[in-house]
């Protein structure tokens, strides 16, 4: 799980690979150095980077303003950047999520 997962100075990059106007929001699994992932919100006006952003704060337990993303927001390769330096939590919980 670490290829997708490093820590940095302001935090936790998470780096991702989204498919949008999916049936639900989902973590698919690691795929390379990402996690691929599905939303249902369209790629336009922003709409999947909000979702996004929605997505994995509510999944790792933290407000959605700690969570920006770094690059691509026009991409579906992104980089999420979390501001917490507790790597260990966020592990868990992907790792929970992947499993259940």
């Amino acid at each position: 799980m670490n290829g997708f997962l490093k820590p940095e100075k302001d935090g936790v990059s998470l780096h991702i690979r989204v498919q949008p106007r999916a049936s639900r929001n989902e973590i698919i699994g690691p795929q390379g150095d990402e996690l691929r992932i599905r939303l249902t919100s369209p790629p336009v006006e922003g709409a999947a980077n909000q979702a996004c952003r929605e997505f994995f704060a509510a999944l790792l337990g933290i407000a959605k303003n700690r969570i920006t993303i770094a690059q691509g927001e026009k991409s579906r390769h992104k980089r999420l950047l979390i501001r917490t330096q507790d790597l260990d939590a966020i592990r868990g919980k992907l790792a929970e999520w992947l499993e259940g």
